[in-house]
């Protein structure tokens, strides 16, 4: 980000602050995102991470820590997108990437809307195997998300893009490997749904870091 010729240091100085404070949103999301589930994967009767995806946390009588999970991942997502915007501005990738990033936390509130189906076990009561087809709100559901971490497998595209240019060479290689271990995770997760899991949680953290990376490269807050 540049400063205009002319334009007053203070206000300046503003515009970088609230940058960072837009990118803090989209550093928290994932930590946040994985973080809860953890907990309530740990704490929950039934809950088998080598059985059940975290998405499933949304169901039965404390499901609702799962939806607002969902929600305020979501929420930051959008906001850490209006701030890698911000942080890239008047480059492609910028436009492209806070566009991409957008959808993907987008695709956290439609998640949350369109809750996951029982099965493996989860609830306590539901049956033992998954389900063998999905319902309506269950196919919303995986529609939300495959469409979400697509979008964010192309961002991270893009941003591998970005710092190539700028000789970041870990960090476009990084960006471009990422996609991959997502991609990789998800046609596996027919086989175990830890795989899934892991790809999930990999674009999670990966968004976190290159996104507390672009906050680094902003100039040193002006007191």
């Amino acid at each position: 980000m540049t400063q205009a010729i002319g334009a007053p240091a203070a206000s300046v100085s503003t515009t970088w602050s609230r940058t960072r404070a837009l990118l803090a949103g989209g550093i928290a999301g994932g930590p946040l995102f994985l973080g809860v589930g953890v907990v309530q994967g740990l704490s929950r009767d039934s809950f088998d991470f080598t059985r059940n995806a975290i998405s499933q946390l949304s169901l039965g009588d404390l499901g609702w820590i799962q939806v607002a999970s969902f929600v305020l991942t979501g929420v930051l997502a959008i906001v850490g997108a209006a701030g890698i915007r911000r942080a890239l501005t008047g480059t492609v990738e910028g436009r492209w990437v806070s566009r991409l990033v957008g959808v993907f936390g987008a695709s956290f509130l439609l998640a949350a809307v369109f809750t996951a189906d029982a099965g493996a076990g989860f609830p306590a009561g539901a049956p033992e195997v998954p389900a063998l087809s999905l319902s309506w709100h269950g196919a919303l559901h995986m529609l939300s998300a495959t469409a979400g971490f697509l979008a964010l497998c192309a961002a991270f595209l893009m941003l591998a893009r970005h710092f190539a240019a700028r000789r970041r060479r870990g960090w476009a290689l990084g960006s471009r490997l990422v996609p991959l271990g997502i991609l990789v995770g998800f046609a596996a997760s027919s086989a175990t749904v830890l795989a899934f899991t892991a790809g999930a949680a990999l674009g999670l953290l990966w968004l976190t870091a290159v996104t507390a990376r672009l906050a680094t490269t902003l100039p040193p807050a002006q007191n």
